[in-house]
């Protein structure tokens, strides 16, 4: 369906909603003022270093919006919402494609969106919401750190039976990746796909979307999530995490956390285009990891260790690669082991471990990070990854502001394959380095 013909359709279905609020007594007024508007202004700078004479730097800019819209309650439990996003690179863009970061907003001057319009209906214990919409779950979610979040066209229904338990199931059919203003059949894996593998050919078939289940239950210190992911012509996945924090001196709280991914099938779609993950033939999808992260909360901080491993499967596609579609080149899915823009999904087979640290100034207002990330792996070498953040928060006149930057060192991963990953091809240091305005209204 094309973005003019969903705009009527959410136009006449808001006209629609607007009769039936006055057919129950209610003014329009009324309706408007239980309405809830708000949104974000972003100006963000990307640049990535590669300190490499034979790939020249890159950067980015744009300056970007969002606008969301959740309409008042009516007819007993409905709600509308809609979601604009939109960013322009104020003719910033470099005149040579390659010094373009087409990460931040693809590749044109210009991306306007609508990335959310559903109907959600909603009483204590049951939520449906159809349309176009965010997703959170661990494998299929809204990915963040750019100017246009994901969104998936499909249905999402939660339901409460108990205290502290919850169950959803979710059919998604096409999704609207971060640089794309329309809703389409692929994912990360077809070409021309920004920042994903891009392994698949043109001739491709479409994809048919994913299918859920997942449960999640939480009392006072205990968590737990389980999900089934049925990701059509490519994999299923059963992942499972859980955690538990202890009360300690005060406010101290250690915690532990572990996680578990299991993945099989056919891999329909890589089978009948002769596609390969890392060059490793395969029959099917075989994978397996699991982690663990063991870390300690503090009134001004946190400080934590992660350790993730995906099991090496000779035979199986990518010698036991995880298949992700939807996260895969975002650095978005679960697993503790990560970079700003690299994680253990997209470097496939082998281990590795993150150590991070967080503190708080001034009250909560400026925030210091820092991190390492080390990965070892069997098809894409070895790399490390050393990352700062710091973020401003003011208070005051100036609620909803966020002043950022984040910068990180990659090294390494030029020595066992043909094409390295980004950090300077083995023999220099590959920088990547954000700077983020963003106003919250």
């Amino acid at each position: 369906m094309g973005r003019h013909n969903r705009i009527v359709g959410m136009t006449s279905a808001f006209a629609l909603l607007l009769v039936a609020g006055l057919s129950q007594g209610e003014t329009l007024a009324d309706f408007f003022a239980k309405s809830h508007i708000n949104g974000q202004i972003r100006s963000y700078y990307f640049s990535r270093l590669y300190g490499s004479p034979s790939r020249v730097n890159a950067y980015a800019y744009t300056l970007a919006g969002r606008l969301n819209v959740r309409t008042a309650r009516f007819l007993d439990g409905f709600h509308l919402g809609l979601s604009f996003y939109t960013a322009n690179s104020l003719g910033t863009q470099p005149v040579n494609p390659a010094r373009l970061d087409p990460t931040l907003m693809g590749r044109t001057s210009s991306l306007n969106a609508l990335g959310q319009a559903y109907l959600e209906y909603a009483n204590r214990w049951l939520k449906v919401t159809v349309g176009d919409q965010l997703v959170s779950t661990p494998w299929l979610n809204r990915v963040g750190g750019r100017v246009q979040p994901v969104t998936y066209q499909g249905i999402v229904a939660q339901v409460q039976p108990m205290a502290h338990l919850q169950l959803l199931g979710l059919r998604i059919f096409r999704w609207e990746n971060r640089t794309n203003n329309t809703f389409q059949r692929n994912n990360l894996y077809y070409p021309g796909v920004i920042a994903g593998p891009n392994v698949l050919p043109e001739t491709a078939p479409a994809s048919n979307g994913a299918l859920a289940f997942g449960a999640r239950y939480a009392v006072s210190r205990l968590k737990s999530q389980i999900w089934f992911y049925q990701f059509d012509g490519f994999a299923n996945m059963l992942y499972w995490q859980g955690g538990y924090v202890w009360r300690w001196h005060r406010q101290w709280s250690p915690f532990v956390d572990a996680q578990y991914t299991r993945e099989w099938g056919a891999g329909q779609v890589f089978e009948a285009t002769g596609t390969t993950l890392f060059g490793q033939n395969g029959q099917g999808v075989n994978s397996t990891d699991w982690g663990l992260k063991l870390g300690l909360r503090f009134p001004q901080g946190s400080l934590w260790w992660g350790y993730d491993t995906t099991l090496l499967h000779p035979g199986a596609l990518g010698g036991g690669a995880i298949v992700s579609p939807y996260t895969v080149g975002y650095t978005a899915d679960p697993l503790y082991v990560d970079a700003m823009i690299q994680g253990l999904v997209g470097v496939g087979p082998g281990h590795g471990w993150r150590v991070r640290a967080a503190y708080w100034f001034f009250s909560h207002q400026l925030q210091l990070t820092a991190g390492f990330s080390r990965f070892i792996t069997y098809f894409s070498g070895n790399s490390n990854w050393t990352h700062f953040n710091v973020s401003y928060f003011p208070k005051g006149a100036f609620q909803g502001l966020c002043l950022r930057d984040q910068v990180e060192v990659g090294n390494g991963a030029g020595t066992r394959v043909p094409n390295p990953l980004f950090p300077g091809f083995g023999t220099h240091s590959f920088v990547y380095n954000r700077v983020m305005f963003t106003y919250r209204f």
